[in-house]
């Protein structure tokens, strides 16, 4: 006999609202905040565990936007999202699920594949979103769009995306498409990591395209953490940016909000849908805490000024 699915249940009472911002050619409203899986653990047992439970938290405190890829854990990742939300904690249609085709597959006969060993993988028919990992310059963006195209006139999903694409990327892939368009790219983007989301900022406000932010926090420092210990990247970035991070926590402090909702708060006014990690349960209240305190303007634009004084020393 199968297993009788639980209930769809709400998020707790105390979860922060998280608003949604529809995309223009269709599908379900975009929501601003998810959770991405590429940094879930090294995929040993206790680390996939602990995977399971975290998207498991977050799905219970009201996150609805999950972030995967068929590179992530070389499949592990969108299985074990599929097994999670196939328990019926929440309604399909409530989840809003990405998945994004490598750029080591943008044939169209792999791009086809790749879609649909991904559906296999998240046990569903379709999914919400598939992006384009990355551009592949020894593969013409036309071919790849079109097998994407192909793709989403056959219901596998619900809209086309791109990852870490430049203007003239973006343009040169909206220009293959017929009867849909590229609803978003997917860049880092931060207070201090600033090129790629600046770069194409002004053309996607233009032509209706969200900016999905990944890495928001600067792989903690941004939240505070590595500021008075060892840094988790280069040391010399470390150092061009350590300074002007510790004045930022003190902003923070002074207007009695987490750090990391200064981080997260500067996304979303300049219009883009941000995309954290978490590894543990208790990064996730952390995160929606901050998320739930939003920073004057006066105090975001302090924190800018501070980090742009950084980046341009």
């Amino acid at each position: 006999m199968p297993r009788k699915k639980a209930a769809a249940r709400p998020p707790k009472a105390d979860a922060p609202e998280i608003g949604t911002v529809p995309l223009k050619a269709g599908g379900k409203p975009h929501p601003e905040l998810g959770l991405g899986l590429w940094s879930l653990g090294r995929w040993e047992r206790d680390d996939e565990t602990r995977t399971r439970t975290t998207a498991d938290h977050a799905l219970a405190r009201g996150v609805r936007w999950f972030d995967t890829a068929e590179v992530y854990g070389t499949g592990r990742s969108e299985r074990l999202l599929g097994d999670v939300l196939s328990r019926g904690l929440v309604a399909p249609k409530e989840t809003f699920v990405t998945t994004k085709v490598s750029w080591e597959h943008l044939r169209a006969a792999q791009v086809k594949a790749a879609v649909v060993g991904s559906l296999q993988k998240l046990a569903r028919t379709s999914v919400d979103l598939v992006l384009v990992h990355a551009p592949d310059h020894r593969v013409p963006i036309a071919e790849t769009m079109g097998a994407l195209e192909a793709l989403w006139k056959e219901g596998k999903m619900g809209a086309i995306g791109v990852s870490n694409f430049s203007v003239e990327q973006l343009a040169e892939a909206r220009a293959a498409l017929h009867e849909t368009d590229i609803v978003v790219n997917q860049v880092v983007y931060n207070l201090f990591d600033r090129q790629d989301g600046d770069g194409v900022l002004e053309y996607c406000r233009k032509n209706g395209i969200l900016i999905e932010a990944y890495t928001p926090l600067m792989r903690g420092i941004l939240a505070g953490r590595y500021l008075d210990g060892t840094p988790p990247m280069d040391p010399n970035r470390y150092r061009t940016i350590v300074g002007a991070a510790r004045e930022i926590r003190e902003v923070a402090a002074e207007a009695k909000v987490p750090m990391a909702s200064i981080a997260l708060h500067w996304l979303r006014r300049r219009g883009a849908a941000v995309l954290f990690g978490a590894s543990r349960p208790e990064q996730i209240d952390e995160l929606l805490e901050a998320w739930s305190r939003r920073p004057s303007d006066a105090v975001l634009d302090r924190a800018d000024a501070i980090a742009q004084g950084a980046t341009r020393a």
